[in-house]
């Protein structure tokens, strides 16, 4: 195979077959040192169809979970294979379900049908982000934790509390495995949790940008969530440095059939173009945790989400 590392604009490494191969065909320890060094890593003309999708995402991650974003087709359940959000309307960039606390560590995407036009996933570098954003935003931004604030309902409360009717002291002292903070917001009962506003990716040691806040606020126009940790609004001016500054450093993925697509959902963000109404586009999706991943101290020790198949409670 050819083998074209990062550079100016691209901001992936392009493994482009040179004959007919497979994916499966490919050593996963060099695979793997390309993942863990440059964090985007993009399978061209190795024929990625859903089987070899499948076995190839196994290879290098433990467990999985599903996405439970009402317009995903199931295309594989026993491994939580998915396609993509349906639509046509772009999106912004994000890191998978950074919006929840079992955030996966890996993306997979095949293309099992091209789009006829448009439809390109977008990738930016969480770490080159935070390099080139102002140094007054940035400044702003470290030290600082969003918090997502999500209604509770008696499920939720049975999944991670045990009972549907918790009282007081099991919500002010809930189980060691329970990602959640419990407490009412404008006299509603809740559920949050926060991340830092830059953080740690798993494989350097630079900050990035990763979560929820560009998705959120200019495609849901959810103007309070995230918020900070002490419950305040983000700036508006935070906000538009950071998608600036995104989206100068964003690359299209132009899809081709059989590509594949491997993302550190540590580092990278990704997102859309907008996609022609009817189109047959069909990308799968896997969101996976890898096997002897670095853990993750934001993370409560021996999470079940890093159990196998993770499937999450029913949000509502």
């Amino acid at each position: 195979m050819d083998v074209i590392l990062p550079r100016p604009g691209q901001p992936h490494v392009v493994l482009t077959a040179t004959g007919e191969a497979s994916p499966l065909g490919l050593d996963p320890a060099q695979v793997m040192a390309l993942f863990m060094a440059h964090g985007a890593l993009l399978l061209r003309g190795f024929g990625a169809d859903l089987d070899s999708f499948a076995a190839f995402t196994r290879q290098f991650c433990a467990g999985s979970v599903f996405n439970e974003s009402p317009d995903r087709q199931l295309l594989d359940g026993a491994h939580n294979i998915q396609s993509v959000n349906g639509g046509t309307a772009p999106f912004p960039l994000h890191p998978e379900l950074s919006r929840e606390p079992w955030k996966p560590d890996v993306c997979f995407f095949a293309c099992l049908e091209p789009p006829r036009a448009l439809g390109a996933t977008t990738i930016c570098d969480g770490v080159d982000l935070v390099r080139h954003l102002p140094a007054a935003i940035r400044d702003e931004l470290t030290g600082r934790r969003l918090r997502y604030i999500q209604p509770v309902s008696p499920a939720i409360y049975a999944w991670w509390l045990g009972t549907e009717t918790p009282d007081a002291a099991l919500l002010g002292n809930p189980p060691p495995q329970c990602p959640y903070e419990f407490g009412l917001f404008d006299g509603q009962p809740v559920r949050s949790f926060t991340r830092p506003a830059l953080h740690t990716p798993m494989f350097t040691t630079e900050p990035a940008f990763g979560n929820f806040l560009l998705f959120s606020f200019f495609y849901n126009h959810m103007r309070g969530y995230p918020c900070l940790e002490d419950g305040s609004i983000i700036p508006d001016n935070w906000l538009e440095a950071i998608r600036a500054t995104g989206e100068m450093l964003t690359a299209a993925v132009h899809w081709q059939r059989g590509d594949l697509l491997m993302l550190d959902n540590s580092r990278f963000l990704h997102g859309r173009s907008a996609v022609v109404p009817d189109d047959t586009r069909l990308i799968a999706s896997f969101f996976g945790y890898l096997k002897d991943a670095p853990h993750n101290p934001e993370e409560p020790a021996d999470p079940p989400w890093r159990r196998g198949e993770f499937r999450p409670p029913a949000l509502r």
